[in-house]
């Protein structure tokens, strides 16, 4: 048989070889080095033996595929270990995972103290190394395998599968575990692994089944590059917004008010109204919006005529039944069917569209308990909302001018390169989650294609995360965890105008449909707080910050002239305050560096006498002694500008 492997080189063998025979056929260090092997570009395991002629390309820790068979080798030994220390304990399922690995166990919860003696029994583990071996049995067998080790969440698995399957488990050094791998050769070639946390998971995935205990760990190569991603970790904790937006007293949570109702703090409300404001004048004066405000509750009527009653009432909040109330209320969870009888309040002619509606909408999302996370996923929030009523031959300019000002909003954030763009599709073999006929459906998909790529915006392309009435374009960024969310939306609507008898008189006199755009000029407040939180690690642009300057009086004989010089900057709608605790200027000033405050202004005097001020930045440090007028000019322009500066100081 013939092996071309990735260089193009080509080995023949008489007789059939596993994938590991081969790798030290070419050298022992690379068989050292293997942790699977690519066959015919399928991932295999090293024990998996080739009889035909195929390509073929050794895996190692420096592919990611590699990288994934030492994770879920590590998986292993970490149910070994457990199964040692919590005899107990059964064992359920152990895949790898994009960051590291984890293992769901039934067992009582686990403390970090556990954790830590759970890792030193893997470091016995795989000190002993003991040679990983693979063999496999019959289904039926299989099955009484499992049931004499007592493990029912295996047995479980075996009976999900065929009858006719053959089952693989592997061996390492009697502890037995079933798997379809692919594993390492022995356990002594997990080098550098660490249990990160601990939490609850359901069996399954399913709220209604067990509760389990899931063990989240990770584990590499080298020691250097756990270090790395240890380092990587504790910077998520730092910058983690559930956490950092509570400690500097942004938002907080209360049990009694419930979950997914997050309070806006006086800190955070003000960061909001900076970006309300923001983005309400830029829509007002600059795009040509008009406000509208509707009511946060309608009658089922109006759901059930725009169809989120048919299809979107689970993630609702109804209030009332209909079986025994003359009249069911449902808190809004969009404003689209609000905003067209606004539209419908008085006739149009073709020479008044494009009306572009905006309005700062609170919305109600019934969302499962547990999807709810900090400010990313509530159930009230307010967003940047619009729905522009268009002619059709105005629809692509129109979309295109949606994608601008989105594009523009992002610039202006900062956060322009940490998105990536989406044309969500719908699902032609689910058909009762849409409404339309598939030519609108795919002549609507095609028309943002063409409108992305004449932008030369880079995309995917996602089956199935299409609204109900229309295709979208999802804008979307990762939180530190790595999880995607949807930050902008903007999506075509050639059906909704026909359900609500919206038109507009033509040149000719005649009635015809309008076209529909629902968009997001900054998507919902609260998110984009949580990922600006994330990205500046609270470290926000001047024009953002809640507190942009802080005077500082070296004594409380300078007190007069610090409030002197807050009054000046409050004229200028400068968000100041006066630190007038007894307490040194050294410690006033490291309590406003934690605090992560743009500018601090130290006054002694000197400064009194000469009407200056003394500036430190979070950019620069020491900035030196400057005339006040001279300050208010420079941080009002950089407010103004909404100018992102860069920092060169190093705490």
């Amino acid at each position: 048989m013939k092996i071309t492997l990735k260089d193009g080189s080509a080995k023949e063998y008489a007789q059939p070889m596993s994938i590991y025979e081969i790798a030290a056929d070419i050298s022992e260090g690379l068989a050292r080095a293997a942790c699977a092997g690519e066959v015919d570009g399928k991932v295999e395991d090293l024990r998996t033996v080739i009889d035909r002629d195929c390509e073929l390309n050794i895996v190692t820790a420096n592919d990611a595929a590699g990288l994934r068979v030492i994770r879920h080798t590590a998986s292993h030994v970490l149910a070994e270990a457990v199964k040692r220390l919590f005899p107990d304990a059964k064992v359920t399922i152990g895949p790898a995972i994009d960051e590291g690995f984890y293992y769901d166990f039934d067992a009582e919860p686990f403390s970090r103290d556990d954790l830590d003696k759970l890792e030193a029994e893997m470091k016995k583990i795989i000190k002993e190394g003991h040679k990983i071996e693979r063999f496999t049995m019959p289904r039926e067998e299989a099955i009484r395998f499992m049931e004499e080790k007592g493990e029912p969440y295996k047995v479980e698995l075996i009976r999900d599968l065929p009858e006719d399957a053959e089952i693989s488990f592997y061996d390492q050094g009697g502890f037995v575990d079933l798997c379809a791998g692919p594993h390492l050769m022995s356990t002594k070639n997990i080098k550098a692994y660490k249990l990160i946390s601990s939490s609850m998971a359901y069996w399954r995935g399913d709220s209604n089944k067990a509760q389990l205990q899931r063990i989240y760990g990770t584990a590499f190569q080298k020691k250097e590059e756990l270090e790395a991603y240890l380092e990587h970790l504790e910077d998520i904790k730092r910058r983690d917004h559930n956490k950092l937006g509570r400690e500097m007293e942004l938002f907080t949570t209360v049990d009694v008010i419930g979950q997914g109702l997050p309070l806006l703090l006086p800190k955070g409300t003000k960061m909001i109204m900076k970006m309300q404001r923001w983005i309400e004048d830029l829509e007002d004066k600059e795009w040509g919006y008009v406000r509208t405000k509707t009511p946060l509750m309608a009658k089922s009527d109006l759901y059930k005529l725009s169809g989120h009653w048919d299809h979107y009432k689970e993630g609702m909040f109804v209030l009332g039944d209909e079986e025994k109330d003359k009249e069911v209320l449902a808190l809004r969870p969009m404003t689209c069917p609000f905003q067209y009888f606004c539209y419908k309040n008085s006739q149009h002619s073709y020479r008044d569209l494009p009306i572009r509606y905006g309005e700062t909408s609170t919305l109600f999302r019934n969302e499962d308990s547990g999807e709810m996370h900090g400010l990313t996923r509530v159930r009230q929030f307010t967003i940047s909302e619009g729905h522009l009523i268009v002619r059709p031959d105005q629809m692509v300019e129109e979309f295109k001018g949606c994608l601008a000002l989105a594009k523009h909003c992002l610039t202006v954030l900062g956060v322009e390169e940490d998105v990536t763009y989406h044309l969500s599709k719908w699902d032609p073999d689910n058909r009762e989650k849409y409404i339309g006929e598939p030519e609108v459906w795919n002549e609507t998909e095609q028309h943002i294609r063409d409108i992305l790529t004449q932008l030369d915006i880079s995309f995917v392309e996602d089956v199935g995360e299409a609204a109900f009435y229309g295709p979208k374009v999802d804008i979307n960024a990762k939180n530190v965890y790595g999880k995607e969310d949807t930050m902008i939306t903007i999506q075509w609507d050639a059906l909704l105008a026909e359900q609500f008898d919206m038109y507009y008189i033509d040149q000719n006199g005649e009635k015809q449909r309008p076209y529909i755009i629902h968009r997001t000029s900054m998507g919902c407040y609260e998110r984009t707080l949580a990922w600006l939180i994330e990205k500046y690690a609270g470290k926000f642009p001047t024009w953002l910050c809640p507190e942009q300057v802080r005077v500082l009086p070296i004594s409380e004989k300078y007190e007069d002239y610090a409030e002197s010089v807050r009054k000046e900057l409050a004229k200028n709608d400068i968000d100041v305050t006066v630190d007038n605790r007894s307490e040194k200027i050294g410690f006033k000033i490291r309590e406003a560096r934690l605090a992560k405050l743009p500018y601090m202004l130290v006054v002694g005097q000197q400064e009194a006498e000469d009407g200056t001020v003394s500036v430190r930045s979070r950019f620069a440090g020491d900035e030196g002694v400057k005339p006040l007028n001279e300050f208010i000019e420079q941080i009002c322009k950089e407010i103004r500008t909404k100018e992102i500066r860069k920092e060169n100081v190093v705490e």
